[in-house]
């Protein structure tokens, strides 16, 4: 049996952590366990500068996933996630003040109880003209009913502002970023790995750029990184609103995603999911 490696991780932690290295100001908003697992998570987000007064605390164990790593980078998932303490959140009673795009994906938003405070907390903040950025990244091995799962899927793109999905996402999931952004986002992203990554935009357009060559060690973490330079290069263009991300031009989405491949190259060359700091990327 090859020997365990703890990492932090979890697909919103990750991009939380990304962001907060890439110096947007940032704050994660879960349930964590009081375990040493939850310690070693918290201290994590601090090291970020991620703000983590909007995370909550439970007795429960943290949830682990056991991933395995194929000759080519690419990671398989094993879970362990009764009764642990993330899928006990709540969503708070107000969002914090300033809050400008909230993002949302991963395990969160199959798991119950937790699932449908995160939808509660997407649909709230949309109301409330929040840019959403949603990333199911499925697992599914996680989701007991496909078809069910899909359909929930699709009522919460009117309240999603900017969707990202990978190839396999897609193909899972059915549909094409036409049809989903007919109902409701301004932008769909979709990441093809190494080949690069494309944005659909409401008005039929469409930019792609290649990806970035890199040894790759593994791919985890590298969906969660291109959510956060996605966000954080939105943000260095005033574009966190849905009709600012509607009104980008080609140059634009040109550059947001060559940053975000260039993000996303980083973290795969290196183990675990560990984002790029601002400083080994310059400019979004």
């Amino acid at each position: 049996m090859p020997a365990l490696a703890p990492r932090l991780g979890g697909g919103p932690y990750n991009t939380a952590i990304a962001l907060g290295r890439l110096g947007s100001p940032t704050a994660f908003c879960s349930r964590v366990s009081s375990d040493a697992f939850g310690d070693a998570l918290l201290a994590g987000l601090r090291a970020a500068g991620v703000d983590v007064r909007y995370v909550q605390r439970g007795d429960e164990p943290t949830t682990l996933a056991v991933a395995s790593i194929g000759a080519d980078g690419s990671a398989g998932y094993s879970f362990y996630v009764d009764g642990t303490a993330d899928r006990l959140f709540s969503a708070p009673s107000r969002l914090p003040d300033g809050v400008r795009a909230m993002s949302f994906g991963t395990c969160s938003l199959a798991l119950e109880p937790g699932a449908t405070a995160y939808e509660e907390l997407m649909r709230d903040a949309a109301e409330r003209g929040v840019c959403t950025a949603l990333d199911p990244n499925i697992r599914s091995g996680l989701i007991p009913d496909a078809d069910a799962y899909r359909a929930r899927f699709k009522s919460w793109l009117p309240s999603v502002t900017l969707l990202k999905v990978s190839e396999e996402d897609a193909r899972w999931l059915g549909g094409t970023p036409q049809e989903w952004l007919a109902a409701g986002p301004a932008a769909v992203v979709v990441t093809r790995g190494g080949d690069g990554l494309s944005v659909f935009t409401r008005d039929g357009g469409e930019v792609s750029v290649p990806g970035v060559a890199v040894d790759v060690v593994d791919t985890i973490g590298a969906g969660d990184t291109v959510n956060a330079a996605l966000l954080h290069a939105l943000d260095a263009r005033d574009a966190l609103s849905a009709d600012a991300v509607a009104g980008l031009g080609a140059d634009d989405w040109q550059a947001v995603l060559r940053f975000a491949a260039r993000a996303a190259a980083i973290t795969c060359s290196r183990a675990g999911a560990e984002p790029p700091y601002a400083r080994e990327l310059g400019e979004a």
